[in-house]
Formats: C-alpha cells, structure tokens, sequence
C-alpha cells in the first residue's frame, strides 16, 4: 500500500477531485475515462421494460459492437404504463415483453430475465434483494448498472428502490452466508467489482453516442406501447437527455453514468462528489 507520505503528498499537488480519483484508480485499478476496458459481461437491472435503453441505450450498443455480452434483469412487469383505460393490466404486461425482446435485439442484449413484480408497486425488501443476488451469481456480471436511486426529484418508488436494490445485492452478492439457498442450488458467492447508476444528475463518465444515437432511438421505438402515440415529443425528450450529458463533453449526444467500484458503496463519505 502507498506509505502515508506518498499519500499525503499526492493529495497535496492535486486538487480534492483529481487527487481521489487518482488514488481510486491506482488502488482500484479504475479507469475514469475507460471504465468498461476490462468488463466482459454487463448485468442491466431496469425497474421496468425500456428504462435501459432509454437511459443508456447507446452504451449498450457500443458495448455489444465491442464484443460485450450484456443481460437485461427487469424488476417489474409494466403493467400499468398506460393511459388506455380499455387496455387491460395483464395484456399491457404481455406487450411490453414483446416489445422489450424487440429493443433489445437492435440493441445486442443477448439474455432477459424477468422478476415480474407489479408495476409501480416493487417492494423494498429481503426477497427482491435475495433475487437479484441470486441472478448476480448465476449471470456472474463485471459490472452491475442500475437506476441512480439519489437522482433528486425522482418521485417513482420503482426507480428508487430498484436502484438501491441493485446496489445492495451488488454490495451483498460476494457474502456467503448471505442468500444462503443459493449455495444449495449450486450458486457460489460473486464479486462484482463496479457498478453503474444510470439517469443520474453526477455522472463521472459520459460516453459520446452521437454515430449510435440512431440505433438507440430504433430500439426506443420498438416500445410501441409507451412511446408511438406521443413519439415526436418522446423523440424531444430523448434528445434533451442525450444533449444534456453530451454539451459536457463537447459532443452532441451523450449518456452518463456514476461509475463507483463495488468497495465505496458503504461507509465513504467522497464517494458522492467521485
């Protein structure tokens, strides 16, 4: 480990936000600007179908053209993301599976897993926590991305807790005696080195998706239930995010993640500010 005077000087000759991630990398072994240079496999957890591709679609497709292999876990089943009062909640479920299938075939998803809780109603518990271990351990992902659950203002309580969820069985995942039927079935504990938050307001890396922003907006519109009748304003809103996190970069169209190693994700006060 660097002797404190090593240390003591580094955090000197740098100001508070490059000396931490200075050390982070050289600690961690993470890479700010190249987060996904050693990640293999990618575990996307989405409280519901869309919310990866909207969120990062265009990183998902980069990363399949790379080489990536990339699964989807959906928490919940969609069912009430619709303004159709004839539309009944179990058929809306059914449709949004086949649209989701569809995105994710543009984007190069090559698996997805379904948890099928009720829309708008993901509880905040043990069970969901155990579940998401448990595929952890059987997808065995280099990264878990998920929905930043600090995003101020965010008033969906699947978001919220999907991502505060997925960040514990991230954290949890490596734990033995954690989810220890798991064992039983032949899951082994997993270390999950990094994590993701995507829709997040204090992304740490933002990818440039301007020559992919096509195929993302492809994907989206395969989401037929959610987004065709309203498509030119959805088509705004899309590209409203994807400026917002691009201008930061001196791109057009960008997507942003707070990129953390596994290991601050309890008890470290400089993570947020990382």
């Amino acid at each position: 480990m660097m002797p404190f005077e090593m240390l003591n000087k580094m955090l000197g000759s740098l100001d508070d936000l490059d000396a931490l991630k200075a050390l982070i990398q050289r600690f961690f072994g993470i890479d700010f600007d190249d987060p996904f240079r050693d990640v293999k496999k990618v575990l996307c957890v989405q409280p519901h179908p869309d919310d990866c591709e909207v969120a990062i679609g265009g990183i998902l497709a980069k990363l399949y053209l790379e080489g990536k292999d990339i699964a989807y876990l959906t928490l919940t089943d969609g069912s009430m993301g619709s303004h159709d009062i004839s539309l009944e909640p179990k058929a809306l479920a059914e449709i949004r599976k086949e649209e989701q299938a569809r995105a994710a075939k543009i984007i190069g998803v090559k698996k997805l897993i379904w948890l099928d809780y009720m829309d708008t109603e993901l509880p905040y518990s043990p069970e969901v926590r155990n579940k998401i271990i448990s595929t952890i351990r059987e997808e065995k992902p280099d990264m878990v991305l998920a929905p930043d659950p600090w995003l101020p203002y965010e008033v969906h309580p699947d978001h919220r807790n999907a991502g505060l969820l997925a960040m514990e069985a991230t954290f949890f995942a490596s734990f033995p005696h954690i989810n220890k039927g798991d064992l039983e079935n032949g899951l082994k504990p997993h270390d999950v080195p990094l994590v993701g938050l995507y829709y997040t307001a204090r992304p740490n890396y933002i990818e440039d998706i301007t020559d992919i922003f096509e195929v993302k907006l492809k994907a989206l519109r395969e989401h037929k239930s959610q987004f065709e009748a309203n498509w030119q304003q959805w088509e705004i809103f899309f590209k409203s995010m994807a400026l917002f996190y691009g201008k930061r970069i001196n791109a057009m169209y960008g997507e942003g993640l707070k990129i953390l190693p596994k290991m601050l994700l309890h008890i470290t006060p400089f993570a947020e500010v990382i």
